[in-house]
């Protein structure tokens, strides 16, 4: 049963990987047998989970949330999709939300 999982370290950081077996990749973990950044860590907590019918989907997954700023994966973790969509726009000067809302001519906020 392949799972999308998110482990908290001791020190408060996140640990996210992916895995058939979960019940023994979580035994690893906490048994320093797991990855290089949990073994340092210990001990490690599971706080979240997501379960996928096929390895590849989980695996594709983990490489989407390992990308993602803390807030983001904490909004996953809380179920906070409202939260989850706003953190995932694009926060760049020239995107698109953010040149509509500034009238031409204008100054931008930050700009004075």
């Amino acid at each position: 049963m392949p799972y999308m999982y998110i482990l908290e370290c001791s020190d408060g950081s996140f640990y996210t990987g992916s895995t058939k077996d979960l019940p023994r990749r979580l035994w690893q973990h906490q048994n320093g047998l797991g990855a290089n950044h949990t073994k340092k860590r210990l001990p490690v907590k599971l706080v979240y989970a997501e379960y996928y019918d096929r390895v590849e989907d989980a695996f594709y997954r983990e490489k989407q949330v390992q990308g993602w700023s803390r807030k983001k994966k904490i909004a996953l973790m809380n179920s906070d999709w409202d939260k989850l969509h706003i953190l995932a726009e694009c926060q760049n000067e020239s995107h698109y939300r953010r040149l509509v809302s500034t009238p031409l001519n204008q100054p931008k906020p930050d700009e004075d």
